[in-house]
C-alpha cells in the first residue's frame, strides 16, 4: 500500500482498477481492510482510490484534535496526489459526513456523489451520537450497538437469520480486537469530530448528481436523516433498502444499484 504526505500527515492510500475515477471515503473507526468486501466490488467499475483516514488503520495518528473539515482536506489532497481534477465520491456512514464535507467545499470537483447511511447534522439531524457508548458498561454497550445496527436485530430475529446474525459476530470480533493506545486515541479523535458535523446550511452548494441511499431499519442513520439531506441538495434522489446501517451487505439491490449510479 503506497504512502503520501497529505495535508500535513502520512497517509497509506491504494490506488487501483480502470473506468470512472471514484474516490471511496470510509465508515467510522473503519479500515481498508475492514472494508475489503465493499473496495473488492467497486475496483472492477471504477478507477477506485481509497485511504486509511487519519487516526486509523497504518495513517498516521495526529495527537491533537482535529475536525470534519480536516477529513475533508484529506480526501482532496488524495484527489491532487493522484492528478484528479474531478472525481466521483462513495461515501459510507461517517465517510458520508466527509464526503458532505468535501462536496460542499470543493463542488466543482465532485462528479457524482452517493451518500450512503449518513446525515447532515445540524438541523438536519445528526447520526447515533458513537462516542456516548464508551460511557455504557461492556454488557450494555453491545446491546444498544447491534440494536442501533438494525432495530430488528433482536436474539429471535438473528436466530433465524443467520446472514445478519454473522453481521454482527463479525462487527462483535472487530470491537473486542486488542487495539494499542495510539489506535484507541486515533479512534476517540475521530469521534470527537464526528459530533460537531453540521453541513445542514450548506448542502445547497452541492450540484452534481447526488443519490441517498438508506437502510430501513437502521437506528445509527435513520431514514428520515436520509430524508432530510434530499430536499436540501437540489435534484437529488432517495433510495430505501431493506436493512440497518448495514443495508448495502443486506439487500442485494443496494450496491449494484448504487455502482451503476455512480458509473452513469
Amino acid at each position: 500500500m503506497p504512502t503520501a504526505q497529505l495535508n500535513g500527515i502520512r497517509v497509506h492510500y491504494e490506488h487501483s482498477g480502470s473506468g470512472p475515477r471514484l474516490l471511496y471515503i470510509n465508515g467510522s473507526g473503519s479500515t481498508l481492510e475492514r472494508a475489503r468486501p465493499t473496495l473488492d466490488a467497486l475496483r472492477p467499475h471504477f478507477d477506485l482510490a481509497a485511504h486509511d483516514q487519519r487516526g486509523l488503520g497504518l495513517t498516521e495518528v495526529p495527537t491533537t484534535p482535529w475536525s470534519m473539515a480536516d477529513h475533508a482536506q484529506d480526501a482532496l489532497a488524495l484527489a491532487d496526489h493522484l492528478g484528479w481534477d474531478t472525481f466521483r465520491v462513495f461515501g459510507i456512514s461517517f465517510g458520508g459526513m466527509v464526503a458532505q464535507e468535501l462536496a460542499v467545499t470543493a463542488p466543482h470537483r465532485v462528479q457524482r456523489l452517493a451518500l450512503l447511511c449518513t446525515s447532515p447534522g445540524g438541523e438536519g439531524g445528526s447520526s447515533y451520537p458513537l462516542h456516548d457508548l464508551a460511557t455504557l458498561a461492556p454488557a450494555e454497550r453491545t446491546a444498544v450497538a447491534q440494536r442501533i445496527m438494525d432495530e430488528r436485530f433482536t436474539e429471535e430475529w438473528l436466530a433465524t437469520h443467520p446472514s445478519d446474525r454473522l453481521i454482527v459476530e463479525q462487527l462483535a470480533a472487530g470491537s473486542a480486537a486488542e487495539r494499542t493506545p495510539l489506535q484507541l486515541l486515533g479512534e476517540h479523535l475521530q469521534l470527537e469530530a464526528r459530533r460537531h458535523h453540521d453541513v445542514w446550511d450548506r448542502l445547497h452548494r452541492i450540484t452534481c448528481p447526488t443519490l441517498v441511499a438508506a437502510g430501513r431499519f437502521d437506528g445509527i442513520a435513520p431514514v428520515r436523516n436520509s430524508e432530510q439531506i434530499v430536499g436540501r441538495i437540489p435534484g437529488a434522489t432517495l433510495r430505501v433498502y431493506e436493512g440497518g446501517h448495514l443495508f448495502i451487505y443486506q439487500d442485494r439491490r443496494a450496491l449494484p444499484e448504487i455502482i451503476e449510479f455512480l458509473a452513469a
